[in-house]
């Protein structure tokens, strides 16, 4: 078994209200979900208009597979036009580090 895990710091472009930041950040947690089988929130910086951290975890059968799942995750949401992407950390742990 395989964990892997996506931590992505974003920027919202013009959000004024953290209503709109949730018509933002809402559909972009979804499309993640839907188009790649993982799960997917909004973890950090709830409080702030213009910041959101989305968080992202897969459970797969190899490295390759979680490694190549985190990367097609990172690159949809940094073309997200509406959105900046100001850091992505990953982190993949294998049976061994799961002990």
């Amino acid at each position: 078994m395989v964990v892997g895990t996506l931590a992505l710091d974003v920027l919202l472009g013009d959000v004024a209200s953290l209503k709109q930041k949730r018509s933002v950040v809402v559909p972009i947690v979804s499309e993640l979900r839907r188009r790649f089988e993982v799960a997917a929130a909004q973890t950090g910086d709830q409080d702030r208009h213009r910041r959101a951290e989305i968080a992202v975890a897969v459970v797969t059968s190899t490295h390759a597979h979680a490694v190549e799942v985190l990367e097609a995750c990172e690159r949809l949401v940094a073309a997200r036009p509406e959105v900046t992407l100001l850091s992505a950390r990953q982190r993949v742990l294998d049976d061994d580090d799961l002990d």
